[in-house]
């Protein structure tokens, strides 16, 4: 409470005051932007692993065949100029700029494109589960040097939704450095062998990563050569607090995760623009499906009626707004779904007696992201909610990477985990396949969701090109995951960053995860 009081006094002592000058670093002539993130980023190889901050500096030093750009989000051609499908959609054949160059100096051709992808699917880690069901390593074919085609076991409709995704690394680099038939995955845990904007400069784990930029980038700079940065670092701070005050002292330049309150503190703050943009990122609780008290469904159901959904979203000063569905708001396919639970302790009590906890008597554990306030808030709501079910909340603050293991099979995933999510894809498939058995312990499949009716759906569903077809479908998908109450589905919050003034070039996608940004347009308008 000290630390809190303290806060908020220095807040407001410094309720209108200037932000400091030459709060960036130089290098020469250049500026050095500086994004302070709570999350540390353990391993950038980009066919082994992504999340928000991961994949923030993995699009950065890495290119794909096409990118996400806008809002609503669309897919722009890239190391792609152009491409084109057969009528029945499995056969899908890009044509290369033919201009892009590793940051080694090799082409980046055709079989590097190829080779990329028979990586990505061979490690079956990160980014494979995206197409493994569709594409064999034989299915990739180097027609020439510009020509690289797709021939898929059977249609699928998502195909090139996911592509952004699927970075292209430099085969003679990473065969270099493989060790032990590895390929490469040790030295690209912490080394880069990209074409993109950046490439590293200094990596120094849980502390910071900086990236340079690159003036001979092959595609150029959105702004022209005058305004390019002299790079990035990524500065890890773990708490809100401080993540404020190194914006508030000029240590940051644009910083994520704040606490809704601080928003609302540093808005008020001379030189700060804040970021604030209706996403697709949605909150849930997800629920052990198969270990423990809330493998019973009725149960689950009880904890759902209980929480009190309102209170979920003042957490947020009302930057967010309740689920209707599965599928968040401005998805495709999305359809608001009769009888979404709100609270009702009376039909909570109901689902409790025909639960075998008629009485409650039992302690759930409650992980959250350490450092995540708004994470910790939902957790105290839920544990006051509980209580009226006499069920008590264990509250486990983690690091993000041990949810992860923690979250990877049944035996050792938490009764409640609470996570934010944020579609990868614009096709409803990214969000309706984390439901399905083959997803279950791949980061945000904690709950081990098990309805093999549902299940056969989501196939028909993701193999089916024609889009009336697969519509009807999804509205069915959605209304039986609901009724099954795998996890508490939440709400949809805004994505906020805040940001010095001078900061130039924020564009919001909300197909980013939660704190990531594009740091490629990126520059400051400062003397």
């Amino acid at each position: 409470m000290r630390k809190l009081g303290l806060g908020l006094l220095a807040a407001a002592c410094l309720a209108g005051a200037a932000l400091p000058a030459s709060a960036f670093e130089r290098v020469g002539d250049r500026k050095v932007i500086v994004f302070g993130g709570r999350q540390q980023v353990p391993v950038l190889d980009p066919h082994v692993r992504y999340d928000w901050s991961t994949r923030m500096l993995q699009q950065a030093v890495y290119d794909a065949l096409v990118k996400y750009e806008g809002n609503p989000a669309e897919v722009k051609p890239w190391l792609a100029e152009s491409w084109e499908t057969s009528p029945d959609g499995t056969v899908w054949t890009f044509h290369l700029t033919g201009t892009a160059k590793f940051h080694s100096g090799n082409p980046v051709d055709a079989e590097a494109v190829r080779y990329s992808f028979v990586r990505g699917l061979k490690l079956n880690k990160g980014v494979a589960w995206m197409l493994k069901d569709f594409l064999a390593p034989e299915g990739i074919e180097a027609v020439d040097a510009r020509t690289v085609r797709f021939t898929l076991k059977k249609p699928y409709a998502a195909f090139l939704s996911f592509l952004p995704w699927w970075y292209v690394v430099d085969p003679k680099q990473v065969e270099a450095h493989a060790v032990d038939g590895d390929d490469g995955q040790k030295w690209l845990t912490d080394h880069e062998a990209g074409s993109g904007p950046f490439t590293i400069k200094r990596w120094e784990p849980n502390v910071l990563h900086e990236l340079a930029a690159l003036p001979d980038y092959w595609k150029g700079w959105p702004q022209g050569e005058a305004h390019r940065p002299a790079g990035v670092i990524y500065r890890i701070v773990r708490e809100p607090a401080a993540q404020k005050a190194s914006l508030l002292r000029g240590e940051s330049d644009i910083v994520e995760g704040l606490t809704p309150d601080d928003y609302v503190q540093v808005a008020r703050q001379k030189g700060v623009a804040i970021e604030d943009h209706a996403g697709m990122t949605t909150f849930g609780i997800k629920m052990n499906n198969k270990v423990g008290p809330t493998a019973d469904p009725n149960l689950r159901k009880a904890i759902a009626y209980a929480l009190d959904y309102d209170g979920l979203v003042q957490i947020y000063n009302g930057a967010a707004r309740l689920q209707t569905s599965v599928f968040p708001a401005g998805m495709k396919g999305h359809i608001d779904v009769p009888g979404m639970p709100r609270r009702d302790l009376t039909k909570a009590k109901d689902y409790l007696a025909k639960s075998a906890y008629p009485n409650g008597g039992i302690t759930l554990e409650y992980y959250h992201i350490a450092g995540l306030e708004e994470a910790r808030r939902i957790g105290l709501l839920l544990l006051d909610n509980l209580a009226a079910l006499n069920i008590k909340v264990d509250m486990r603050p983690e690091q993000w990477p041990n949810m992860v293991a923690k979250g990877s099979k049944p035996e050792t995933s938490p009764n409640l985990t609470s996570v934010f999510v944020t579609p990868i894809s614009t096709d409803p498939d990214a969000v309706a396949y984390q439901y399905h058995p083959n997803s279950w312990g791949q980061y945000f499949a904690m709950s081990f969701y098990d309805n093999p009716e549902v299940a056969r759906m989501i196939d028909e569903a993701r193999s089916t090109p024609d889009w009336d077809t697969r519509a009807p479908l999804y509205a069915e998908i959605q209304k039986r995951i609901v009724a099954d109450q795998p996890e508490v589905f939440g709400m949809v919050q805004n994505r906020r960053w805040a940001r010095r003034d001078v900061l130039k070039g924020f564009s919001f996608s909300p197909v980013r995860f939660t704190g990531e940004v594009d740091l490629y347009p990126l520059w400051i308008d400062a003397k």
